[in-house]
Parts: C-alpha cells; structure tokens; sequence
C-alpha cells in the first residue's frame, strides 16, 4: 500500500508519523486490499480560544472510495476517532462485497411465471 501522510499548519514529527501508521495497520489486518492512501493532518486557528486538530484520510480500496475525517482538541484523539470510524467503513464494505445474503443466478431455478386473472 501507498501511503502519503502530510501536515498543513502543522510540523508533522516522526512520532506522529509513526502513531498514524500504527493505527493504519488495524484496517489493513481486516482487509488487504487497499491500493493506496492519503491521510492529513491539520490545525485551523479560526477561534482564537481553541485550536481544531483535524485528521482526514482518503483510501482507495478494490471498488471504492472512502473518505473519513474527525476533529478534536488533540491530534492523538483525532486520529484514534478518524481511525475507529474507518474501521468500521472498511469492515461494513469487506462485508458486502463477501456477504453471500443472495444466491447465485447459477442455483436458482427458473422463474415463475404468474397467470394474469382473466376478466
């Protein structure tokens, strides 16, 4: 997998590299078919008050497209919640494409025909 992590308004460590890419591994346990991934991390100071740390990631997977971001006071925490709910993406989409809720048009028997009621 491809793998580019990137910061804006923010000096991206090595240690926040390194714990994106930790957190990165969960999902790939569950499905390994990931082509690549993009994943930024960013500060908006429109408030003064208080800063929003902002972690989006966008994964191309084998047929879809999915994008997650989340935001929190810290960045650890944003990651950990932009995480979990990726998780949770990528399981529900595994689940569809290997759910076998349908028979297969190979085993069904052939359809029937209703008899319209004559007037």
């Amino acid at each position: 997998m491809n793998l580019k992590i990137s910061g804006h308004h923010l000096e991206l460590t090595p240690a926040l590299r390194e714990y994106v890419i930790t957190k990165l591994d969960r999902v790939l346990r569950h499905f390994d078919q990931v082509i690549d991934g993009n994943v930024v991390l960013s500060v908006d100071n429109h408030r003064e008050k208080e800063k929003r740390q902002k972690a989006e990631i966008n994964l191309h997977l084998k047929g879809k497209d999915i994008f997650i971001e989340s935001c929190d006071a810290d960045m650890y925490a944003a990651i950990d919640l932009m995480v979990d709910k990726l998780d949770r993406q990528v399981i529900k989409h595994k689940d569809k494409i290997q759910g076998h809720a349908h028979e297969s048009v190979k085993y069904r028997g052939e359809p029937q025909e209703l008899e319209a009621p004559s007037p």
